[in-house]
């Protein structure tokens, strides 16, 4: 049989096959052999295929074959600096939730996040949640930001999943894909996914007053069936996001507006940083690139995978 991963729990696998029954699963044991750095060889979102057996009259599933992925998400796995981990699969667009503050995104996360998204051809959506709790210096700030990331091409949308603004023009997008919801902890997924489809019921949590920070809710990504011809992938909440092995000059391929500039730099493998006649850097003199996102590049090509958590957009 043939199905769609809908859930993984670590060694199980909750498969949907093509008549939309659901089977738990298992992976054959040389699925771990075959050089996958992942800590996770199959993904939410992956298409396997899956045989049954019957044990204790129990009739479970054994997943044989991976198909080829579309495309995927994948960071740094949190302990284990050398391996990697797939939060999904085969997506059609990733809304990436942020907020100002309760709890702060800061905009080298959403750079990050970014980077990882073009090098693997997945499409995003910025969400800035929760407009309705900000002070109007603080809605200046979000009107800076997407205007920054309009300016280079990405969709930004103001919304509040508790008063329901602006969900309409997500559910719009999401009709006919499979889109993952991705962010922090806290920043307000699993409330924007009840507000889209209020059966779901995901479980919801307070900020933690102490930290600031989102309470994870979430445990393990896990794709939903909408009743308007869409589905979703709810994710765990990310606190930081290590960009996986990027060659340092393939790393300004994934800043479009870098990209852009690339062929005018005086040098064709330019990166960008002490190279004379550099497009790039001339453009970030004249402010027609975002500092942060100069700065972003440049923590990337660094390796700095911890600063960044407490980074901030300001010049400073």
């Amino acid at each position: 049989m043939t199905g769609t991963v809908y859930k993984s729990t670590g060694s199980w696998y909750s498969v949907k096959n093509e008549l939309g029954a659901f089977y738990k699963c298992r992976i054959k044991g040389k699925f771990r052999m075959k050089g996958i750095k992942s800590t996770n060889p199959i993904a939410v979102g992956d298409r396997v295929d899956f045989e049954l057996e019957t044990n204790n009259d129990e009739t479970t599933g054994v997943i044989n074959f991976i198909h080829d992925r579309t495309n995927y998400i994948v960071r740094k796995s949190v302990n284990l600096s050398k391996q990697t981990h797939i939060i999904a699969a085969n997506i059609d667009q990733v809304f990436l939730l942020v907020t100002i503050d309760n709890p702060p995104t800061f905009t080298s996360f959403i750079d990050r996040f970014l980077v990882t998204a073009e090098a693997y051809s997945v499409k995003t959506i910025l969400l800035f949640n929760k407009i309705d709790t900000y002070p109007e210096d603080t809605l200046d700030e979000v009107r800076y930001l997407a205007h920054v990331y309009r300016e280079i091409g990405y969709e930004c949308i103001g919304i509040s999943a508790a008063t329901g603004k602006n969900i309409d023009k997500v559910k719009a997008k999401m009709i006919g894909k499979v889109s993952m919801f991705a962010g922090h902890s806290g920043v307000g997924k699993s409330t924007l996914v009840n507000a889209i489809e209020p059966d779901l019921d995901l479980k919801t949590k307070e900020i933690s007053n102490q930290h600031m920070q989102g309470q994870h809710t979430t445990t393990f990504a896990e794709m939903f069936d909408l009743n308007f011809d869409a589905k979703i992938i709810d994710t765990p909440g990310i606190k930081g996001f290590g960009v996986v092995d990027m060659d340092k000059e393939e790393v300004g391929d994934y800043f479009p507006e870098f990209f852009k500039l690339k062929q005018d730099c005086k040098f064709n493998n330019c990166i960008h940083v002490d190279e004379p006649k550099c497009a790039v850097k001339d453009a970030l003199d004249r402010d027609e690139i975002a500092y942060s996102r100069y700065r972003s590049y440049i923590q990337i090509l660094e390796g700095e995978d911890e600063h960044y958590r407490t980074d901030n957009w300001d010049n400073e």
